[in-house]
């Protein structure tokens, strides 16, 4: 009995802290933004021990702030991480890209195509929450082809403050296409078995939101530490 309660306490906990997460990093839960326990447990119809513990777990991936007996705050987007996770993913992902090239088959053929088809189709509707979820979905797809989902999930765990500035650069400035066009790029040569130049796209495309930092800081100011 005990082992059981302690798998569904996990289980909450880790439910509560997917969910808590994906509005940081969705903006949902504005950077500074002040959080409670209680009132994310009445949100999700929950106790607050979940979801102090998704806090705790939070709180180590910098996302959130806990200032004991007085408040808990959304973390700012700090420049340092988001550089730290762009560099991780650069040295990453740009190997895995080429890596990709002899492993492509009919099956990750046929989901990187619908997920490009879905990526226009959100452009069209302009939804840019839906176009980041395929944008992380195509990358993950390449990790999953390489058989490298364990790297891709402990990347993404240091990536939230990177992550946060790419869904602001998109909700900020709805030139997409680009995103679009790049994941295109990437997928046509890897599919045509040129890892040199699905590199060179994949550096690209981890860069572009690297040269709209300033301009983001500059317009959003409340936003960074």
């Amino acid at each position: 009995m005990h082992k059981d309660r302690t798998h569904v306490q996990l289980s909450a906990r880790d439910k509560m802290y997917e969910h808590i997460k994906n509005r940081i990093i969705n903006l949902d839960y504005e950077p500074g933004e002040k959080i409670s326990e209680k009132d994310v447990a009445l949100h999700y119809n929950v106790s607050k021990t979940p979801v102090r513990e998704a806090f705790l777990k939070l709180a180590e991936e910098e996302l959130i702030k806990i200032y004991p007996q007085r408040y808990t705050a959304v973390s700012k987007i700090d420049l340092d991480l988001v550089e730290e996770g762009r560099f991780l993913r650069e040295n990453i992902e740009c190997a895995i890209v080429k890596e990709a090239c002899n492993k492509l088959n009919d099956d990750y053929f046929m989901h990187l195509e619908l997920n490009l088809k879905l990526q226009q189709f959100c452009i069209e509707k302009g939804s840019y929450q839906e176009l980041f979820g395929l944008d992380e979905e195509f990358h993950r797809l390449l990790f999953e082809m390489c058989n490298k989902l364990r790297i891709w999930k402990l990347m993404r765990s240091m990536n939230s403050h990177f992550d946060r500035l790419r869904v602001l650069r998109l909700a900020s400035n709805h030139d997409w296409k680009i995103l679009f066009d790049q994941h295109t790029r990437i997928f046509d040569n890897i599919s045509s078995g040129q890892p040199e130049k699905a590199e060179k796209v994949m550096l690209d495309h981890l860069n572009l939101v690297h040269f709209e930092t300033k301009e983001l800081k500059k317009q959003y100011l409340d936003y960074f530490e």
